[in-house]
């Protein structure tokens, strides 16, 4: 059975009236938030994530680098001392 109340209708209408400007509060507020979050995020001295990974992969980079040439370095210093050991043998054999 329905029956045609003007006050239930009008209460109806004021409740979807105050949720949609309780959700449009809501949008407000936290647009506000995330941007005061970020203005404050901009004063301080933060790296952003794609800064962060880009010097991450070059400090990957680098470390390999620096491996590769301490490898090179090692190589060439077993080179010198055989150098150097066989040039004693020989000074020492034509000492003889």
């Amino acid at each position: 059975m329905q029956t045609d109340n003007k006050f239930f209708d009008d209460l109806a209408k004021l409740g979807q009236s105050a949720v949609g400007t309780l959700h449009g509060v809501k949008s407000e507020i936290e647009s506000a938030i995330h941007a005061r979050l970020e203005q404050a995020l901009m004063t301080m001295d933060i790296v952003s994530r794609e800064e962060y990974d880009v010097v991450l992969d070059m400090a990957k980079e680098a470390r390999a680098k620096n491996l590769e040439l301490e490898q090179k370095i090692i190589a060439l210093e077993k080179k010198l001392n055989a150098v150097k050991t066989s040039k004693n043998k020989t000074s020492k054999e034509v000492k003889k």
